[in-house]
């Protein structure tokens, strides 16, 4: 098989795999109500296929430093839901997902700019979620209403994904680590329930979902910086590996918690 045929059906199958994680996230996010939808929503289920993807064609090293610039994008993705919530409280999806995708490339292309370390990304990541999760609390408990879903919804969530890791992989190899950490984590399953969820069930009960996934994103980016410290020690399948099983104890964390004090009410 000639090479570049080879690496066409490879990249295929890297897109479309990428794409079955993020639509099946989506579904269980629509069936499952704002709180467990936003625990799945922060799961790798978009930056963990990039991130895999890039293991397979670079070394640790280079995982290592993409790491370090993904932690304080996931700073600019907090920013860029506390901007949706508050705006889809009163205006179109067209409005508070324009301006809120404003807010993420204008931080992310900041970010970009400069080398970050481990302690830099960290403390930027503690002052933005120290910021955004009492403001976005207020917003939390909203009752999600049944979704129909229309024929476009999961070709539409695929084609994102998709869309995204083409990039990620093809780029990664002439953008460098830095540039390809910022892609890897752009927020693909925030993305597509804002554009799909908002016309069908309003601003509040979309806006709810991404104001409970304020902790989880926050684990999120705990396990970013897993991964960095675990690529760069171990090597990139035990820094991945890490950095899955930070996202998967500190979501199921949040859901014990929070179905703890439930119960407590009840009684």
């Amino acid at each position: 098989m000639p090479a570049d045929l080879s690496y066409i059906l490879f990249l295929l199958l890297r897109m479309a795999i990428a794409a079955a994680f993020v639509v099946s996230a989506s579904v269980i996010t629509e069936r499952s109500g704002p709180v467990i939808g936003a625990l799945v929503a922060t799961l790798p289920v978009s930056a963990g296929p990039s991130y895999v993807f890039l293991a397979i064609d670079h070394d640790a090293a280079f995982i290592a430093q993409g790491a370090l610039s993904s932690l304080p994008v996931n700073a600019a993705t907090i920013f860029m839901g506390l901007t949706y919530v508050a705006l889809a409280q009163r205006h179109s999806m067209a409005v508070s997902c324009g301006i809120a995708f404003a807010v993420w490339i204008a931080i992310a292309s900041v970010i970009r700019m400069f080398d970050w370390t481990l302690t830099a990304g960290l403390a930027v990541n503690f002052i933005a979620f120290g910021i955004c999760i009492p403001l976005l609390a207020g917003y939390r408990h909203v009752k999600m209403p049944l979704v129909t879903r229309r024929w476009y919804d999961i070709p539409m969530r695929a084609a994102l994904v998709a869309t995204l890791v083409a990039i990620v992989v093809s780029t990664s190899g002439w953008v460098g680590p830095r540039v390809s950490g910022v892609i890897a984590l752009y927020p693909i399953v925030f993305t597509s329930m804002m554009v799909i969820l908002h016309p069908r069930i309003g601003g509040p009960p979309t806006a709810a979902v991404l104001a409970n996934s304020a902790w989880g994103l926050l684990g999120f980016g705990m396990a970013i910086a897993v991964l960095h410290v675990g690529a760069a020690n171990f090597g990139s399948a035990i820094g991945l590996s890490l950095a899955l099983t930070t996202c998967i104890v500190w979501n199921l964390a949040l859901w014990w918690n929070g179905r703890r004090k439930r119960l407590a009410a009840v009684s």
